[in-house]
């Protein structure tokens, strides 16, 4: 019984082992193709280290073969570190914890490189450190080299051009005229950083022409300016066509032209697009250009003078000083102008 039984269980466990050998071999290519999608060096964390000490320990030398994310030599040095009851993780020696914000603080708040911010601790009188123990500390909190931390989100671009960047976008009105209803364009201008809005006269055939047209209209608008316009956002309609852009250019203004189907990106014209329908040409039918410009101007007057905004912290966008603040106040002292027949409102303090 037993000669029977040995070479069954010899083949049982043949077997086993070929199988785990190919999920291995298969585990091992597919380590490799990620390792390839992930350009330089990997830094790992000290509780990274200690998973793979706990587990590439027991392997021996067969972990030299299996072993990809840093080389052989490293994985004995940080077992060789552990033997001797060391950390893992090499830490800038003699520096305080004061020392190690700032450098963390200088490198997080400018996406400066090791030199740079090397030489912002000595214009602040700090001469004790070296280039290598800045790398050290960026390298300890797993901060990139700064070629791979200057890559600004939209966000950073919209805040670093605030005060002299402008979107601008197109909306439609159907409307009644006498050849029956026809779609009328309308050319929106907003300034991101106060939202006032500059809106044109509309069209029925937006050119390239009546673009161009517009825009200087909107350059002449805005040209007596403390801060003059020097970019501008843009999707990829086709009616914003060289000329447009030609136009801008001439000016001193720079066209940023987002990419197809990214509304996000140009959300705070499309917002406005959205107030404008929702809280008055969606409760009138406009009869003809004239009535439609009518209606536009006075909802844009009355966005930028008295509609308070939460970016502006309640404040209209060209109001530029905030209300006296006043202890107490009557109901007889309350004055609520009106415009477009009521439907449009607005509170203010009775002169």
């Amino acid at each position: 019984m037993t000669k029977l039984f040995h070479p069954l269980l010899a083949l049982i466990a043949s077997a086993s082992d070929c199988h785990l050998r190919r999920q291995v071999r298969y585990l091992k290519e597919e380590n490799q193709i990620l390792r390839a999608r992930i350009p330089g060096q990997v830094h790992t964390r000290r509780e990274e280290r200690d998973r793979l000490l706990k587990f590439g320990w027991p392997l021996g030398p067969a972990i030299e073969e299996l072993i990809s994310i840093v080389t052989p030599g490293t994985f004995y040095r940080w077992r060789r570190e552990a033997k001797r009851g060391k950390s893992s993780v090499s830490k800038p020696r003699g520096k305080s914890q004061v020392l190690r914000d700032l450098v963390l603080k200088i490198a997080r708040e400018t996406g400066f490189g090791y030199t740079k911010i090397l030489g912002e601790l000595r214009s602040l009188g700090i001469s004790r450190i070296c280039r290598q123990t800045v790398k050290n500390i960026l390298k300890d909190e797993n901060i990139e080299p700064s070629p791979k931390r200057r890559r600004g989100t939209w966000d950073d671009y919209l805040k670093a051009h605030a005060e002299t960047l402008w979107a601008c976008d197109f909306f439609t009105k159907r409307a009644v005229t006498a050849c029956g209803l026809v779609d009328l364009y309308v050319l929106v201008f907003i300034h991101l950083e106060s939202r006032e809005v500059i809106v044109t006269n509309c069209t029925r055939k937006p050119n390239s022409a009546w673009v161009v047209e517009q825009t200087q209209t909107f350059m002449e608008q805005t040209k007596n300016r403390q801060h003059q316009p020097t970019h501008l956002i843009h999707d990829c309609d086709a009616k914003f066509s060289a000329d447009f852009r030609t136009t801008l250019k001439d000016a001193g203004i720079q066209c940023k032209k987002l990419p197809v189907r990214s509304p996000n990106l140009n959300a705070r014209v499309e917002r406005f697009i959205q107030t404008i329908k929702n809280e008055c040409l969606d409760h009138f039918i406009a009869f003809g250009q004239d009535h439609l410009d009518y209606l536009v101007r006075e909802f844009v007057k009355h966005y930028n003078e008295s509609r308070p905004h939460s970016h502006r912290n309640n404040r209209p966008p060209c109001e530029q000083s905030p209300v006296p603040e006043w202890e107490t106040i009557r109901l007889e002292e309350v004055a609520c102008p009106q415009r477009l027949g009521g439907v449009i409102k607005s509170y203010r303090r009775a002169a």
